[in-house]
């Protein structure tokens, strides 16, 4: 099985979602129209910034803790442009 840890971004609001998961596709999706609580519900729509691939759960779960971190963040900040979306 292959994990994905990715950040999605919503326009609207200028927010960011960073999550891992093993179904990217069905996460999205639960994340822009089936879920009814939660975080993502609130900010609404997003879009898929970021994704990066690992072969293990661990390595992508210390992956996503490593993004929600203060360095995680200036590492987005620094390496990831999303500054078309913001326009």
């Amino acid at each position: 099985m292959e994990y994905v840890v990715y950040i999605l971004y919503s326009k609207k609001y200028n927010k960011k979602y960073i999550g891992y998961t093993s179904q990217l596709i069905a996460r999205f999706h639960s994340h822009n129209e089936l879920s009814r609580k939660g975080y993502t519900v609130r900010y609404r729509p997003w879009i898929v910034l970021h994704v990066e691939f690992f072969r293990l759960k661990k390595e992508a779960m210390a992956r996503e803790k490593f993004l929600k971190s203060g360095q995680g963040r200036e590492w987005i900040a620094e390496n990831i442009d999303f500054t078309f979306y913001k326009k």
